[in-house]
């Protein structure tokens, strides 16, 4: 069943129950003209979605119900007990095909003529009105059989003696609304349950009692069930929104004189209801661009060898937490020259600026204010407002958006959206005395150098620099950023390796500490102006610390929107230029040594406490977000056991520890959780094999962050997992 069908008959459902009050209460008082209008209202409702859908029997039952109701509105007639009679029946007919409708996505083959009649005869019976459009006896019953015995075939008089014998609605019953008003405060009462949990979980650390650390982990696992549950409910399907773009294309493409089909994939992806609103006009732009600059007219497509009729491809997906919205047309793309020479000609970067560009950043420049490709206004575009306004909104519910366009092919535009803004996982980071979290759909990885390594840093035109694999990276100290006296360390150097705008650079702290899950809390409005905070957080212990605005410190860097030139290295030897070939990994440590795992097979981490881990048969098992997760110890089935070579614990005392860490998997509709000694690091690297596999569950063998690495065969070990019994 479709949403649009789905909403039609849930809202129904709850208007025919207020239709049933209304009636009787008018067949008392049949003076009140609001409610005889709020009837009407209804059943016009109704009629006009019916027809929109296709239910032909439906829209011509209410259509007769409201001419009667019409002429009872303009006091034309008189409310009496033989009416109410007739309209009970047109809402116990409308709610006999909404059951048919439910069950079958069809009217069912109710037989309605006499209660049309009936109406149709009321309506008439003082004065001649127009009667309703003419419909042919067959759209209203089903000859090939006889009508059923339904109470709206029987005389008027006892029309309502035999009804909610309907079959009961499942839509009706199994749905409720609720005020999103009343959805925001059970939100902030779940966040501040977050923040209490954290104090907890901090406090848990520093106290030896047993009891209390296993109720702090069974507080950690109940939360986060209750606000991914409360988050749940806040969540819209991104369909709601495009249903309006085959509308808006077609008409855009009509006035433009184009032929454009558009296609919609990953309509049931879902988003917070606050962040779809936001990206609701973001959106919109987009797709107005696409079809008015990005594909061409059906005679300069012809003459392309393309199709006369362009295509448009809106497609949403979930990828690691965040969701992924696409706008993909085959249009004429976006010229990289023609933007510089706009861009240029406008004042919006110097010559020497745009010189120092690639291709890629010069079409990305279109996201500058005031820049548009478009030579004359037009009532779409032309004025040089638009594509600035999408990244600020996109930016704004902390998002981002990224343009990949080849010339003569065609464009994709890529935004990165959060799920939520309410609670996001960040980095919490230390400088100048002071912690500072960084959300984590900006950041790469992080970097650690020591006194030894610190000759990696570089210096380009007097900036900072850091390479990286080989490549230049721009480095910004925080400190210096914000003002702020740092605290001087051993030599040693701390970067956060992050991304706006499709640009890397290393934001250099004093500390790194962890990553933990936080309450977004509004800034007052003496710092809103402050463009490099986006908001503030409560700490597990109480203190405030503030959420950097990602883009806004880029910015105030002189990093993006042109505010500063590039060098010519640094144009060559961006880490972005490298992306498009490295690979997120997992990197953990388990008694073979260290191993990799995709981040892309990565549902999510966690930390069992070992009270909490049960048997199952043979089998050691946990209770996870309301299932159970089967453990699967990695060092046992890849069989060799030798201890790390870099200091980690012993078989004797990881047996001892209070706490075991654990990647939960996905396999097949179902979730595994792989045992390791410790988890690691994530990085994005460039892989070159450098050898095969010594042993089952393994890949291959690589050089990853300067230590031989496993690359572990996902499928492989749960296949064999499967067939193992897995011991403590």
């Amino acid at each position: 069943m479709n949403e649009i069908l789905r909403e039609f008959l849930l809202e129904t459902h709850e208007n025919l129950a207020q239709l049933d009050v209304d009636l009787v209460s008018l067949e008392k008082s049949p003076d009140e003209s609001e409610t005889i209008a709020r009837v009407f209202r209804t059943l016009h409702t109704v009629k006009g979605t019916a027809g929109f859908l296709g239910l032909g029997k439906l829209q011509h039952v209410t259509h007769a119900g409201e001419n009667l109701l019409s002429r009872l509105r303009a006091r034309e007639l008189s409310f009496n007990a033989e009416i109410a009679t007739a309209l009970l029946g047109v809402v116990d007919a409308i709610r006999q095909m909404l059951a048919a409708v439910e069950e079958t996505e069809k009217e069912g083959d109710g037989d309605y003529t006499a209660l049309v009649q009936t109406l149709e005869r009321l309506t008439q019976s003082s004065a001649e009105v127009p009667p309703p459009q003419a419909v042919p006896k067959s759209a209203l019953s089903a000859p090939a059989s006889p009508p059923p015995s339904s109470i709206v075939t029987a005389p008027v008089s006892t029309v309502s003696e035999d009804v909610a014998e309907f079959k009961a609605a499942v839509v009706a019953d199994s749905s409720i609304r609720v005020d999103v008003g009343l959805l925001d405060k059970l939100m902030n009462l779940v966040g501040e349950l977050v923040l209490t949990r954290n104090q907890v979980l901090q406090l848990s650390g520093t106290q030896g009692n047993d009891r209390f650390l296993d109720t702090a982990h069974r507080l950690n696992r109940l939360t986060t069930e209750l606000q991914a549950g409360v988050m749940k409910t806040r969540m819209q399907a991104i369909g709601q929104v495009w249903s309006k773009f085959p509308r808006l294309v077609r008409d855009l493409a009509v006035a433009c004189d184009k032929q454009v089909r558009i296609e919609m994939d990953g309509q049931e992806t879902e988003l917070d209801k606050s962040i779809l609103e936001s990206i609701r006009d973001p959106l919109t732009h987009m797709v107005r661009n696409a079809v008015d600059h990005g594909i061409e007219s059906p005679a300069e497509r012809l003459s392309r060898g393309k199709p006369a009729e362009g295509h448009l491809l809106l497609r949403a997906s979930h990828q690691g937490g965040k969701v992924i919205v696409e706008l993909i047309d085959d249009g004429g793309g976006i010229d990289p020259n023609r933007v510089r020479d706009k861009a240029t000609a406008a004042n919006l970067i110097t010559a020497d600026q745009a010189a120092s560009r690639s291709s890629r950043e010069l079409v990305n420049l279109v996201f500058l204010p005031g820049f548009s490709t478009v030579d004359r206004v037009t009532q779409f575009s032309g004025r040089g407002v638009g594509m600035d306004v999408v990244r600020t909104n996109i930016e704004k519910v902390g998002g981002s958006v990224e343009i990949d366009s080849r010339l003569g092919q065609g464009t994709t535009l890529r935004m990165t959206i959060p799920l939520t803004l309410a609670i996001i996982p960040a980095l919490t980071v230390s400088c100048g005395g002071d912690r500072y979290a960084i959300p984590q759909v900006s950041l790469l990885e992080l970097v650690y150098l020591d006194s030894e390594n610190l000759k990696g840093i570089e210096s380009v035109h007097s900036a900072a620099v850091y390479r990286l694999r080989g490549n230049l990276l721009p480095l910004v100290r925080l400190d210096s950023l914000l003002g702020v006296q740092p605290v001087l360390g051993e030599g040693d150097v701390n970067i956060v390796v992050l991304q706006s705008d499709d640009r890397p650079f290393g934001l250099i702290v004093d500390a790194i500490h962890d990553t933990e899950e936080i309450v977004v809390k509004p800034l007052q409005k003496q710092l809103k102006s402050v463009a490099v905070y986006s908001g503030a957080t409560i700490m597990g212990d109480g203190s405030v610390a503030l959420i950097l605005d990602i883009h806004g410190v880029a910015q105030r860097a002189g990093l993006i929107s042109g505010l500063a030139p590039r060098t010519r290295a640094d144009q060559t030897n961006v880490v972005a230029d490298a992306v498009d070939d490295r690979q997120s990994l997992l990197l953990s440590s388990v008694r073979g040594g260290v191993v990799a795992i995709p981040l892309s097979a990565v549902t999510r981490l966690e930390v069992f406490h070992r009270s909490e881990v049960e048997r199952a048969g043979a089998r050691r098992v946990v209770q996870y977000r309301g299932d159970i997760l089967p453990l699967v110890q990695v060092s046992r089935v890849l069989r060799k056991r030798r201890r790390l070579h870099d200091g980690s614990r012993s078989r004797r005392q990881t047996a001892k520890a209070e706490a075991i860490q654990v990647i939960v998997l996905g396999d097949a509709g179902r979730q595994v959780g792989l045992v390791v000694g410790r988890i690691l690091d994530i990085v994005h690297e460039s892989i070159d094999v450098s050898s095969a596999a010594t042993r089952p569950g393994v890949l291959y063998t690589a050089v990853v962050k300067n230590r031989v690495t496993e690359f572990l065969d996902v499928p492989a070990i749960l296949r064999q997992a499967s067939l193992e019994t897995v011991t403590s």
